[in-house]
């Protein structure tokens, strides 16, 4: 096996590992109270995060067998082949923990299994649902340079890098939905570029454009602008920067739910 293949296969088995956990963490939660919003919102960040893993792992091909049975988890099949209907989401979260366990497994073998495809392979990830076409392109540049600022371990490039996109996209969002319309929710009158981050986040959610998600955005992220004129002097901690990028996740899910 080639050093690369097995740095490979290692950060890849060490990533499923830390999935697995949050997972059990999530499972346990949504098992206490499945209507809790917290805890919805952490699954659905989970499992956009197990499904970036999973398209990695698969080489961005549906189907390949770890995707199949990644959508399948979904689906809830029974043994007939038939989907059930009204599994419990903590049943569904199980059964995605499942599938990265299968993962694990192929990665533990000698070979590195059928799994591992390497991940300069795997195409970008796309933003057709962004309506300004000359944004695309660039969003996609900016998602793959922040997840590589995550490998390297560059939280704070990797977390900035993560709420320019989330506000760009929410941006986009709202100025096809239109001052006018925006204004029955209440929001301000001039251009929607003038408006905060903040600002920008509360009215796409009054507008019904997105959900809750940003909830979850740590403090340094709802303040990201001002890194750069503070001389750099705020720690961004990993933590910070997977928070942001899950919650990138959860609102691009939002703003396309077709996807």
């Amino acid at each position: 096996m080639s050093e690369s293949l097995e740095a490979q296969i290692k950060s890849f088995a060490s990533r499923l590992d830390q999935l697995i956990r949050r997972g059990q963490q999530v499972r346990d939660a949504l098992a206490k109270d499945s209507s809790n919003p917290s805890a919805i919102v952490a699954t659905r960040a989970w499992q956009e995060e197990c499904g970036v893993a999973i398209n990695q792992l698969s080489g961005g091909s549906k189907a390949h067998w770890l995707a199949r049975l990644f959508s399948d988890a979904f689906l809830m099949r029974s043994a007939n082949g038939n989907a059930r209907e009204g599994a419990a989401p903590q049943a569904i979260v199980q059964s995605l923990l499942e599938v990265l366990t299968q993962a694990v497994a192929a990665l533990s073998r000698e070979d590195g299994g059928p799994v591992i495809i390497a991940s300069e392979n795997v195409p970008p990830r796309r933003f057709e649902f962004v309506h300004n076409a000359e944004l695309r392109q660039v969003l996609e540049q900016a998602y793959t340079d922040g997840r590589l600022a995550m490998e390297e371990g560059d939280y704070d490039l990797a977390m900035r890098t993560s709420c320019g996109i989330l506000e760009a996209i929410v941006t986009d969002a709202l100025e096809h939905k239109g001052l006018g319309e925006l204004a029955v929710s209440g929001a301000p009158a001039g251009k929607i570029a003038d408006w905060s981050f903040d600002q920008r986040i509360v009215f796409a959610e009054k507008a019904g454009l997105i959900r809750g998600g940003c909830a979850r955005l740590p403090s340094a992220a709802r303040a990201y602008r001002d890194h750069d004129a503070n001389g750099g002097n705020v720690t961004v901690s990993e933590r910070d920067a997977k928070l942001a990028a899950q919650v990138l996740n959860v609102i691009m899910r939002d703003l396309n739910p077709g996807r």
